[in-house]
């Protein structure tokens, strides 16, 4: 099963969210073609509710602990009640363009 797959299914168990969108986002950064390495989440689930961001963000690390330990990078996270979710009108921030190189590139630049 993909890694993208795994994230989905573990975040709709874990949260039963009523907004659930990830993104593989590592084609925009230095890795191997096909790679699941850099991930955007954006959930929404009344258990967010009560939770400040840090704790939303500590309860989807333990879930994706697994992923988080083998070949995810990098999760960019977007958590929101659905009350926020609404103020936001349904809209959570674009990634930030890498700003990354890759080893052999800054060997080259110290060269």
């Amino acid at each position: 099963m993909e890694i993208q797959q795994e994230i989905v299914q573990k975040l709709e168990s874990a949260f039963a969210p009523e907004h659930l969108r990830v993104v593989n986002e590592s084609d925009q950064h230095n890795v191997p073609p096909g790679s699941e390495s850099h991930f955007k989440v954006v959930i929404v689930t009344p258990q967010f509710q009560a939770l400040r961001e840090v704790a939303r963000h500590q309860s989807v690390y333990k879930v994706l602990a697994d992923e988080l330990a083998g070949g995810v990078h990098a999760l960019a996270l977007h958590t929101y009640s659905p009350d926020e979710w609404q103020q936001r009108q349904q809209n959570a921030p674009d990634s930030p363009a890498c700003r990354g190189g890759s080893a052999r590139e800054a060997a080259a630049d110290k060269g």
